[in-house]
C-alpha cells in the first residue's frame, strides 16, 4: 500500500545533523530489524514520538531534538490490524516479542524474522502499533527499511530554514 503523511522521531541531538541515516538503527539493531538492516522508525503522532523515546517513562525523557518528516511511500504493509496481520501470516506475538531479551540471550527475535521475511518480499516499511510502555492502543508507528529524496519512497525531513546542524562538528568537544 501506499501510505502519505507526516512521522515524528526525537534524535539524540548528537546525531540530529544526519535524520534520515538509520544508521543507528543498524548499529545496535532494533524490534524490526537485525544489526546491520538500516531503518528509519517513526511514529505517527507527536504524543506517541513522546512515549516511544521516553520508553514508557514520561517523567524522564533524555534531550531530544524533534523533527517531523514528510512520507509518501509505496510498499508499506500495515500490520495495526487483525485483518492486515493475517493477510501477512504475522502474529501479534511476532510483533511485540520481547525482542531486546532474545537479543541479550542469543535468540533471533521473532520480528527480525517477520521483518526479514516482508524485506524479502520487497516491502519498505510496516506500520505497526506502538509497543512501548504506556502506549494507548491509538499509537502507531512506521519502521522503513527502503526510503529516499524520492518516490516511490519518499521521506523528507521537514527543516524549510535550516535549523538542523550539517555535520558532527556542530558539537563541541565530540569525538564522533
Amino acid at each position: 500500500m501506499r501510505w502519505v503523511g507526516v512521522g515524528y522521531r526525537g534524535h539524540d541531538p548528537r546525531w540530529a545533523w544526519s535524520p534520515l541515516s538509520g544508521d543507528g538503527a543498524a548499529a545496535k539493531g532494533g524490534r524490526f530489524n537485525p544489526a546491520g538492516t538500516p531503518a528509519l522508525y517513526l511514529a505517527l503522532t507527536i504524543e506517541g514520538m513522546l512515549v516511544e523515546m521516553g520508553h514508557g517513562f514520561g517523567h524522564r525523557i533524555d534531550p531530544l531534538t524533534i523533527c517531523s518528516y514528510n512520507v509518501d511511500v509505496e510498499d508499506v504493509v500495515d500490520l495495526r490490524t487483525d485483518t492486515g496481520r493475517a493477510a501477512e501470516d504475522a502474529d501479534i506475538a511476532a510483533l511485540s516479542c520481547a525482542w531486546a531479551d532474545d537479543r541479550a540471550h542469543g535468540r533471533t527475535p521473532a520480528s527480525w524474522d517477520m521483518a526479514a521475511r516482508l524485506i524479502a518480499k520487497g516491502a519498505a516499511g510496516i506500520l505497526v502499533p506502538s509497543f512501548a510502555n504506556g502506549a494507548r492502543p491509538d499509537m502507531s508507528n512506521l519502521v522503513l527499511w527502503r526510503w529516499g529524496p524520492s518516490l516511490p519512497h519518499l521521506v523528507e525531513v521537514h527543516d524549510p530554514t535550516g535549523r538542523l546542524p550539517k555535520d558532527q562538528s556542530s558539537w563541541p568537544g565530540s569525538n564522533a
